[in-house]
């Protein structure tokens, strides 16, 4: 698993990127990673890179409306870049109604977007763990 998934702070942004055909398993670990870090440095800005990533049955993406609903008040804002139709869909259907938006193959865009909501939007800023 830790060949498919890489959690990691880059300035404000949390990155999580995943590579080959996530199971629910990966997913799980995934939130987990996110929400530590998220909590830990106070950033509520995600970037998912699943440039490499294939897509999964319906089902795993699915699993990440349940993993979001225990969020626990956590305000996440999300950007995801994918490289086609499929996977911007399958993303669609994992995070649902979140504050999220989709991005094909532009990583550069993602970025700036997540940076622009910042100040314009008012993202909450999650207080680091004292």
């Amino acid at each position: 698993m830790s060949d498919q998934l890489w959690v990691e702070l880059v300035g404000d942004l949390v990155i999580a990127r995943i590579r080959g055909e996530p199971t629910v398993a990966l997913l799980q670990e995934c939130q987990r990673q996110v929400l530590f870090l998220a909590r830990d440095a106070g950033r509520a800005k995600v970037l998912y890179d699943a440039l490499e990533m294939t897509p999964p049955p319906v089902d795993v993406p699915w699993s990440q409306r349940e993993l979001d609903q225990q969020l626990d008040g956590v305000q996440l804002r999300r950007a995801i870049v994918v490289p086609n139709s499929k996977l911007a869909y399958l993303a669609r259907l994992a995070f649902g109604e979140g504050d999220y938006r989709v991005f094909y193959n532009d990583i550069v865009e993602a970025v700036q977007w997540l940076s622009e909501t910042a100040s314009s939007r008012n993202v909450p800023v999650l207080k680091p763990r004292g």
